[in-house]
């Protein structure tokens, strides 16, 4: 009888509590999903990041994005998807590969330059001008001056 009861609690327990296949997936917040638009620009304007783009396209785009993530995709996945799609263009950041390495190698390669250039010219100015010595130093002052020099004697 024990066996019995024991059975039918077990079949009542399994019918009443939660139910994995019956549970829904959370919804992705807003946060998550514009972290992964802030990444992505928007197909019809130019220069407009995701996240922010007021156009119809972009919240279609935000929904797919919503959708994938409700099914699991991480955020590589989603952009390899858009990408897929859309080619580089849609990346806020440019691939390394091709001319694009470019973008990341040229500006500190030009800083680097510039301050190279700026240290030799520098260093030629330096060696160039000797410091002022007192035989340097003009004898012949402005008239005005002298004048004023006299008077400070004669009064002093």
């Amino acid at each position: 009888m024990w066996a019995i009861a024991a059975g039918l609690i077990a079949v009542l327990a399994a019918t009443v509590g939660p139910n994995p296949a019956s549970a829904q997936e959370p919804t992705p917040s807003d946060d998550q999903v514009n972290a992964i638009a802030h990444q992505l620009y928007c197909p019809v304007c130019e220069n407009v990041p995701l996240d922010v783009c007021p156009t119809q396209a972009c919240e279609q785009w935000r929904a797919t994005i919503r959708e994938k993530l409700t099914l699991g995709w991480t955020e590589d996945q989603i952009t390899a998807y858009f990408v897929a799609q859309y080619g580089d263009r849609v990346l806020a950041t440019p691939p390394a590969h091709g001319l694009n390495w470019l973008v990341y190698v040229l500006p500190p390669l030009v800083f680097l330059g510039a301050g190279f250039f700026l240290w030799q010219t520098m260093r030629r100015w330096r060696a160039a001008a000797p410091p002022p010595q007192a035989s340097d130093v003009p004898q012949e002052q402005d008239p005005y001056v002298q004048r004023m020099e006299e008077e400070l004697r004669r009064r002093g």
